[in-house]
C-alpha cells in the first residue's frame, strides 16, 4: 500500500521547529567564544560544517560532532553492527574536511541499555575499519549505560553512537567559500547510497508504511534491503587532503548530509547553484520516491540523491584534480557551475526545482 505525499515532517523529524528551538541554545553558546581570546579563540562562526580553534603559530585544530542518528535502529533490525562505526567516522572526518582541515584523531560516545560484548565489539570493528579509511586515531571516548532512557528494537542491543573528531590547518589556509567568483564549476563524488541521513523517512516509507522487511530481496537494489541501507557512507578524506596538498585552488568543500543540496548554502560567498548535470540517484532513492510518493522537492532537500561531496574549483584545476582521482577509487562528476548573484538559490534544471530558504519548489 503506497501513502500519499510523505515528507519528513510526516515522518516525524520537523526542521523548522528545529531551527526556532535552536537559536535559544546557540544564543549561549555563542557567547562563550569570549571565553578565549588568544590561544583556543574561536576563529569561525557557529554553524559551519567544523568550527576552528586558534592552537597558536598560525595552526588550528578544526573540531565537529556528529552521529549515525536513526540507521542504528535499521542495524538492530539487522543484528548486524560492524558499519555504523564507519558511518560515525565518516560523518565526522567529511565535516572535518570541510574547512581544508586534515583529520587527526576522534572520540566517540556509546550510550546503551545493556553493556552487551559482542554488540561492542562489533561496534569497534567499523569504527576501526573507518579509522583505517580516514588515517585517523580514536584516542578515546565514553560507555555510558542509560537503560531507562535508551530505546529501540532489540532489546540488549539499544544504543545511540557519537562522535568528535579533530584536525589540523593552517589559520590561513581555512576554507569557508569565501572566495567563491561566478560561474566556477561543481564537481561532486558520488555517494554509496543514503548514507547516514534522512533514516526516520526512510524506515517510515519503506518499513512501516509499505511493510517491507530488512531480509526482503529487492530486485533493483541487487541485494536486501537491510544491505542496502546499512552500506556505510563513504570516506572522502584521502582524495581530497591530497588535492589540499598538491596546492589544488580548493575554492569550498561541502559535505551532503542532513539538509541534501542545502549544505551548499552553507559556504561564505552569497552565491547560487546551477546543477545542470547531476549523476542519476542510486536505486534505493526511486525506491523511497516510489513506495511514499515522496515529492521531489522534498526528495532534494532531504536526501544526498546520490552526492556525498561537493567541490567549487575554477576550471583550470579540472586537469590536476582528474589525476588524483585516478589514483583512488571514487566517482567524481562535473555537477553544475555557481553564480554569483547574491540571491543563494539552488537551481535543479532536470527535476524543474528552485530551492530557496531551505525548501525546493517546481518553477
Amino acid at each position: 500500500m503506497q501513502y500519499r505525499q510523505m515528507t519528513y515532517k510526516k515522518a516525524g523529524v520537523d526542521n523548522d521547529k528545529e531551527k526556532i528551538a535552536l537559536s535559544g541554545l546557540l544564543k549561549w553558546i555563542e557567547k562563550t567564544f569570549q571565553f578565549r581570546k588568544k590561544e583556543g579563540s574561536v576563529k569561525l562562526k557557529e554553524g559551519y560544517f567544523a568550527n576552528v580553534l586558534d592552537i597558536a603559530a598560525g595552526r588550528g585544530i578544526a573540531i565537529s560532532t556528529d552521529g549515525v542518528g536513526t540507521k542504528v535502529l535499521v542495524a538492530q533490525l539487522m543484528g548486524k553492527y560492524d558499519t555504523v562505526g564507519i558511518d560515525c567516522v565518516a560523518m565526522n572526518v567529511n565535516d572535518i574536511l570541510c574547512v581544508g582541515a586534515e583529520p587527526i584523531s576522534m572520540v566517540d560516545y556509546i550510550a546503551v541499555d545493556v553493556p552487551d560484548p559482542g554488540l561492542l565489539e562489533e561496534i569497534g570493528r567499523g569504527l576501526y575499519e573507518g579509522a583505517k579509511l580516514a588515517k585517523i586515531s580514536i584516542c578515546g571516548g565514553e560507555l555510558a549505560q542509560l537503560k531507562e532512557m535508551i530505546k529501540g528494537y532489540r532489546k540488549g542491543c539499544q544504543f545511540d553512537f557519537v562522535g568528535t573528531a579533530i584536525g589540523l590547518v593552517d589559520l590561513n589556509k581555512i576554507i569557508t567559500g569565501q572566495n567563491i567568483q561566478d560561474r566556477e564549476l561543481v564537481l561532486a563524488f558520488s555517494s554509496s547510497g543514503i548514507h547516514s541521513n534522512g533514516f526516520t523517512l526512510v524506515r517510515k516509507v519503506l518499513l512501516e508504511k509499505s511493510k517491507l522487511d530488512v531480509d526482503s530481496y529487492i530486485p533493483e537494489l541487487g541485494r536486501t534491503l537491510g544491505e542496502e541501507l546499512l552500506e556505510p557512507t563513504l570516506i572522502y578524506v584521502s582524495p581530497v587532503i591530497e588535492m589540499i596538498k598538491s596546492k589544488i585552488n580548493l575554492k569550498a568543500l561541502i559535505h551532503i548530509t542532513g539538509g541534501g543540496f542545502f549544505n551548499l548554502n552553507r559556504v561564505n560567498a552569497p552565491v547560487s547553484y546551477v546543477l545542470d548535470n547531476l549523476p542519476e540517484p542510486q536505486p534505493i532513492f526511486s525506491l523511497i520516491q516510489r513506495m511514499g510518493e515522496v515529492p521531489d522537492e522534498e526528495m532534494f532537500r532531504v536526501f544526498n540523491m546520490g552526492v556525498g561531496f561537493c567541490l567549487v574549483v575554477p576550471e583550470q584545476e579540472l586537469d590536476a584534480i582528474y589525476k588524483i582521482i585516478k589514483k583512488h577509487n571514487m566517482k567524481i562528476h562535473r555537477i553544475g557551475y555557481t553564480k554569483k548573484d547574491g540571491k543563494r538559490e539552488i537551481f535543479i534544471p532536470s527535476r524543474r526545482l528552485i530551492g530557496r530558504d531551505g525548501y525546493f519548489s517546481k518553477y
